[in-house]
């Protein structure tokens, strides 16, 4: 595995491959890698013929009052398990590389960032919007990987693409998972034991969702309510987003007649956990088929960041 952090030798190094007919993809990241990245690696390394992976915290995403510089961080330990993996090139760039001078140049896909995690965290999606297509513009790659535990990151990602007629396919692979069914994150690492164990209601909330739908529920307004009263049986868990969208689109919904993605953004301390799942309501899916994530054409349900 070669490594690097100039962004002219990564290019160099890759357009000679591409002469050669080797086609490339890129799995974007933030670093202090677990298992669910590992999968959106084997992914990669089983559609391409090489694999790059970024490992980048990308400034522009976070707020002022957030954790950039506590988030975690291991670039010896992550190169270690990706070249393991067998992946091809690592792109370690430092915020010098990436960004030499102050941005000007923002993406941003306005209404769909404003909602959800974006309303709670303003500004964000623009700057995950900013770097992914500075990384897609560096690489150009043929696919690139993202984990559906961030559904409405893809979402974005996916919009930004299509719109700006980027040559890549976005590929949302399904979320892995703990045990207890609790999704893997970067940031699992900053919950106590005790809001570790609490945190279980999140996943378990997910489930509570499946059943009311399956059970018949289609006011989405009320399912949202039920929702939020099952998370208060934990008393460490503080709901910032509990939200029932269309799977497609995110726009509200009044009747769970189609697919939707059922989103929750949950506090524990100072720790914020995301997850999300796509509820059908299995007579009307049977009628018409699915959509979402899977119904776009990008493969699963769930994933990982």
């Amino acid at each position: 595995m070669r490594v690097f952090s100039s962004i002219d030798e990564l290019r160099h190094t890759l357009d000679a491959l591409k002469r050669q007919g080797r086609t490339v993809g890129l799995v974007p990241t933030m670093g202090y890698l677990h298992p669910g990245h590992m999968e959106l690696v084997s992914r990669a390394r089983a559609e391409n013929d090489l694999v790059v992976v970024s490992i980048f915290v990308n400034p522009l995403q976070f707020g002022p009052a957030e954790d950039l510089s506590k988030y975690p961080r291991d670039l010896e330990r992550d190169s270690g398990m990706l070249k393991q993996a067998g992946v091809n090139f690592l792109f370690a760039p430092d915020v010098e590389d990436m960004y030499p001078r102050p941005m000007q140049t923002v993406v941003d896909v306005p209404d769909l960032g404003r909602e959800l995690e974006g309303a709670v965290r303003p500004g964000h999606f623009a700057g995950v919007a900013t770097v992914v297509c500075k990384l897609l513009n560096i690489v150009q790659p043929q696919t690139a990987y993202f984990g559906q535990k961030d559904y409405q990151q893809v979402v974005i990602i996916k919009r930004m693409v299509e719109d700006l007629a980027v040559p890549v396919r976005v590929i949302s692979v399904p979320t892995v998972r703990d045990g207890d069914g609790l999704a893997l994150s970067s940031r699992n690492v900053y919950l106590s034991p005790e809001e570790r164990r609490a945190a279980v209601i999140v996943p378990q909330t997910l489930d509570e969702a499946e059943r009311l739908v399956a059970n018949g529920l289609t006011d989405a307004k009320g399912l949202e309510v039920k929702l939020t009263e099952f998370l208060g049986r934990e008393p460490l868990a503080k709901p910032e987003v509990v939200a029932v969208r269309d799977a497609s689109t995110l726009e509200q919904v009044s009747s769970i007649d189609e697919p939707v993605v059922v989103a929750l953004f949950v506090r524990f301390g100072s720790t914020r956990l995301l997850d999300n799942r796509v509820v059908r309501n299995n007579r009307i899916a049977g009628i018409t088929g699915g959509k979402g994530l899977q119904g776009r054409g990008q493969p699963g349900r769930g994933a990982t960041k």
